[in-house]
């Protein structure tokens, strides 16, 4: 199945990549870290990826979530997963991943851990 990724904002700024179908190396990891870079580049640092219609994440994608991570984080951001069901679930923990970057049932759930913006900064 395709990939396909749709941008939405939430409260106080918050990115939500809801991506659809499945994640495999090559041309779809390559697709994520490009949005996470315009993301970067329009000073947005805190992001949600929603992994609800997520069918299928291999290796390499789980090494480019890992890195978007990082991307987030040096920018003084951060990136919250959420939707994680099934397969996608179990690879994460397989891998450690949810031991570094927060996993939520929903979105909506993974933006109340994100603090909030000081509106005297």
């Amino acid at each position: 199945m395709i990939l396909e990724i749709t941008k939405g904002q939430l409260k106080d700024g918050i990115a939500v990549l809801t991506l659809r179908g499945s994640i495999h190396t090559g041309p779809d990891c390559r697709r994520v870290e490009q949005e996470v870079e315009d993301l970067l580049r329009g000073n947005q640092t805190r992001a949600i990826f929603d992994f609800t219609g997520i069918t299928h994440i291999d290796s390499a994608a789980i090494g480019t979530v890992v890195r978007c991570y990082s991307k987030l984080k040096n920018a003084g951001g951060m990136l919250r997963l959420a939707g994680c069901n099934g397969m996608i679930d179990s690879s994460l923990k397989l891998t450690k991943v949810d031991k570094v970057i927060a996993i939520f049932p929903t979105a909506s759930a993974a933006a109340e851990d994100f603090p909030h913006p000081n509106p005297s900064a």
